[in-house]
């Protein structure tokens, strides 16, 4: 099927030096952010193909930070995850940089050259070894147990799927499928051996996990976080309730109810700026995209994915 998308725009020069450089603060901090070079070396193939649903989604900095939480409040549902995150990360003594390096994580995942992404997968699977404990409830838990591992990977391609159909661009179902399917491989290599091949897959584990999910303060905590850390560049912090907002509305009706977070979502004009504003970033070129950076490394035109027609 022929699938019709918004042309790439290139904005005045002045306003688009200063987007690029409010991504690279969004996305790059410490000395491991700035050893990696999406660009390099040239011709190497990423886990997954170029001409992806996976790579059209992960372009849009705006759905991804959306998407990302969305995926953190279903993960923090899940009692033995949340105790994971909550007792051995340091979320809430420095979110700032976890969620930098996180994100970070997801960029190298996608665009990242093969070599490059696996060995990355391959220190955070050897640093989830060492983190295990024991919930309040009494379960006991590991980070790279393939149960918990699921539902993380399950909820995150969720939530980015979501952000970008919701905010960005409406995704046919056959496209979303894809996506699903796309990330498997990967899943796989973080140790996520049970990850949805598709949406109809994933709509069965969030079933399954149903009983298990669960209200708790933490995620609130998480949200008021999100609302006032100093996520964002400053240009753009008065985005971020309204982004935390839009995160919470993906979030699936019947998981809102039992998590309390109803009257938690977007309020009247909120979701059509949000969508204008998705909409916009996902036209938007910009040299720091690392999606952008995939491309060159590729041999790929810098407006690859942003073109005005691509197979489905």
């Amino acid at each position: 099927m022929l699938n019709l998308l918004p042309t790439a725009l290139t904005l005045p020069w002045p306003l688009q030096d200063r987007l690029d450089d409010l991504l690279r603060a969004l996305l790059a901090e410490g000395a491991e952010a700035q050893k990696i070079d999406f660009t390099q070396p040239a011709g190497e193939a990423a886990l997954l193909a170029s001409d992806s649903v996976s790579w059209r989604v992960f372009k849009n900095p705006l759905s991804v930070f959306i998407g990302g939480v969305t995926a953190v409040i279903m993960e923090l549902a899940e009692p033995r995850v949340r105790s994971g995150v909550w007792d051995h990360t340091t979320f809430r003594t420095d979110p700032v940089r976890r969620l930098r390096r996180t994100g970070l994580a997801a960029m190298m995942t996608i665009y990242g050259p093969r070599s490059a992404a696996e060995d990355m997968i391959a220190r955070v699977r050897r640093m989830h070894d060492k983190v295990e404990g024991v919930t309040p409830a009494g379960d006991a838990y590991r980070a790279n147990d393939a149960v918990l591992l699921n539902w993380v990977h399950a909820t995150a391609a969720f939530g980015f799927l979501k952000a970008y159909h919701a905010y960005a661009r409406p995704l046919a179902r056959a496209e979303c499928d894809r996506f699903y399917a796309e990330g498997v491989a990967a899943a796989s290599l973080y140790g996520a051996t049970g990850a949805p091949h598709s949406e109809a897959e994933l709509n069965a584990m969030l079933g399954a996990m149903a009983e298990r999910l669960e209200r708790s303060a933490i995620i609130f905590e998480f949200l008021s976080i999100m609302r006032t850390a100093p996520v964002l560049p400053l240009p753009l912090r008065p985005l971020q309730h309204v982004l935390v907002r839009a995160a919470v509305e993906l979030v699936p009706h019947w998981l809102k109810t039992k998590l309390g977070l109803e009257g938690f979502g977007l309020r009247g004009f909120e979701a059509e700026l949000v969508r204008q504003a998705g909409a916009l970033a996902d036209r938007i070129v910009l040299n720091a995209n690392p999606a952008v950076q995939a491309c060159r490394r590729m041999g790929l035109p810098a407006d690859y994915l942003y073109g005005l027609r691509r197979h489905v």
